[in-house]
């Protein structure tokens, strides 16, 4: 059976009752028809979130296809809910790119899925949107000042990095021209558009704790200089208070249902190799607020989204991770070992033992956080016990916890044992987070430990652009930011060909961007996409509608 039918062959709860079971009183919710709900800020409480157990389901390097980690957060979290654990999930919201691209949806597989995954795929509430058009109003602001005579703060054009938004893969929209047409269309400039879930706005969003400080955080969206060499701000061109209008309804977490009928959290959604690739803090704080246990996770590897999400997020928020699940899958350490990505289906133990130092290093690098991890064999049907076996005798030799869990086959069933380790561990206090970096350290000295404690790279080299760059960082007094680095998420390294454990490589800094707003310095590494193309053979083909308005093909 597909997901999808999967999905279908379950009769959804009313989000009213989600919702009680959940800790909120149906009649303080926002209902976006029968089964999804907007959940009010006032709902969260700074100090039963502390009381809460915060899980972080993170990967090993993963293969194109990914290792599935949002599976294995609802796994976990219904297994949890089994052993009578009250537990939410709160995980990150679909992009429509990848819907229609190759990805697919982001809603688990299964019988591990949020529902209903139709609408969560698609429109869902409308926060893309909002984002969407937040962003692209400060475009046409910016725009609209250049050109303007009376109101013009004399923005050079040539210094604006800002771009417009859109979510859905154009490969045709990287790069554009704006302003054609005559004096009256615009001055002409060279822009182009990102996907939505690259913007600044989504980052903020993800990062921000009231309304109020998304306000502040939007007006501190750096545009550009003037042509006496000055910066400038949103709230320079005072549009911070329409674009948080805008944003009025997105910035409250979205509350839907899993499988098992058990609440869970969908909120924002930037990218983990150029934003923090995790959910809000809002909503990570709610589910903190409302339940024993909170699972949650973290984009691509251990080295992008689960490095941001301790040295950005949880240090911004204040948040203390109690345990970490590593997926790992069997095909993914064959791939790093060298196996052909047509064949990991295929039984290959040599291939898979020559994987196992990529699941050593994230296991090292889990370490240096004084978070203590359990490894989650993620099963496959091709899987043999042979290959299992390797795995488990990695980890007792390395005196981790390990747990087979077939969470895609059997939903919570299939996690109860990695429910009970994760207990254990939660139980045991071993943890003890600290992050990795003071972010008032030198930025060269933050870019560096990253580089070189979680990517094992011997130096870290910064072309000219980049070391102009720092100086301009230097003299906007932004040097105590924390970084959040862009790199391929297909190595540990910034090449993607190098897969394994790649030793005495360089990572090469190209340029540094400022994300005042979100509250992070971006350095970019290798080439980072933030407008995908479509394949030759979209998943856009496979999806349809009948004349019941039922979604047939989206997995």
């Amino acid at each position: 059976m597909t997901d999808q039918q999967i999905a279908k062959g379950i009769t959804l709860k009313h989000i009213s009752n989600i919702s009680e079971k959940f800790g909120i009183s149906p009649d303080d919710i926002e209902l976006y028809g029968k089964y999804k709900a907007k959940l009010p800020l006032s709902a969260i409480d700074r100090k039963k979130a502390a009381e809460s157990n915060l899980i972080l389901v993170s990967a090993i390097s993963p293969t194109p296809a990914g290792e599935g980690k949002t599976t294995m957060s609802i796994g976990l979290s219904e297994g949890l809910n089994r052993l009578s654990k009250k537990t939410t999930v709160v995980l990150r919201e679909p992009s429509l790119g990848p819907v229609f691209g190759i990805k697919g949806g982001a809603t688990g597989g299964g019988y591990s899925q949020v529902l209903p995954m139709e609408d969560i795929n698609l429109h869902f509430t409308g926060d893309f949107a909002a984002i969407e058009k937040a962003h692209n109003l400060l475009s046409a602001v910016i725009d609209n000042n250049i050109q303007s005579k009376t109101n013009s703060l004399m923005l050079d054009p040539r210094t604006i990095g800002w771009k417009r938004v859109m979510d859905m893969n154009d490969r045709s929209l990287r790069h554009v021209i704006v302003g054609l047409g005559g004096t009256t269309s615009g001055v002409p400039r060279e822009t182009g558009f990102d996907i939505t879930a690259a913007s600044e706005i989504m980052a903020i969003l993800c990062l921000a704790e009231s309304l109020t400080d998304l306000k502040k955080r939007l007006g501190d969206i750096f545009v550009g200089y003037t042509f006496d060499k000055n910066p400038i701000y949103a709230k320079d061109l005072k549009v911070e208070g329409a674009m948080a209008a805008l944003l009025k309804d997105a910035i409250k977490p979205n509350l839907v249902q899993t499988i098992e009928g058990n609440p869970a959290i969908i909120h924002g959604g930037p990218f983990a190799n150029i934003a923090q690739g995790t959910n809000t803090v809002l909503a990570t704080l709610m589910g903190m607020t409302h339940s024993e246990y909170t699972v949650t996770e973290a984009g691509f590897g251990f080295d992008l989204g689960a490095e941001k999400f301790f040295d950005i997020k949880c240090q911004s928020a204040g948040l203390k991770p109690k345990a970490v699940v590593l997926t790992t899958t069997i095909r993914a350490l064959k791939y790093h070992g060298g196996a052909d990505l047509k064949s990991l289906t295929e039984p290959n133990v040599e291939a898979l033992k020559k994987g196992l130092p990529n699941l050593e290093k994230h296991l090292e690098n889990i370490a240096k956080f004084h978070v203590v991890p359990v490894i989650a064999i993620n099963k496959f049907n091709t899987d043999t016990d042979e290959e299992v076996e390797v795995i488990k005798e990695l980890a007792n030799s390395k005196g981790v916890r390990v747990a087979l869990a077939e969470v895609w086959a059997k939903g919570g069933e299939g996690a109860v044992d990695l429910a009970k380790k994760v207990i254990e561990i939660i139980d045991s206090k071993a943890s003890d987070f600290k992050p990795l970096y003071d972010w008032e350290s030198n930025v060269t000295d933050k870019i560096e430990t990253i580089a070189k404690e979680i990517y094992g790279a011997e130096h870290v080299d910064y072309t000219a652009k980049a070391k102009a760059h720092l100086r301009k960082i230097a003299n906007l007094g932004l040097e105590h930011l924390p970084v959040c680095i862009a790199k391929t998420q297909k190595s540990l390294s910034d090449n993607p060909k190098l897969l394994g454990r790649p030793k005495d490589f360089i990572i090469t800094v190209r340029e540094i961007e400022i994300a005042v707003g979100a509250g992070f310095l971006i350095p970019i590494t290798g080439d980072i996409m933030r407008m995908p193309g479509l394949p030759a053979h979209p998943a856009s083909e496979g999806i349809d509608i009948n004349d019941d308005g039922e979604i047939i093909g989206l997995f």
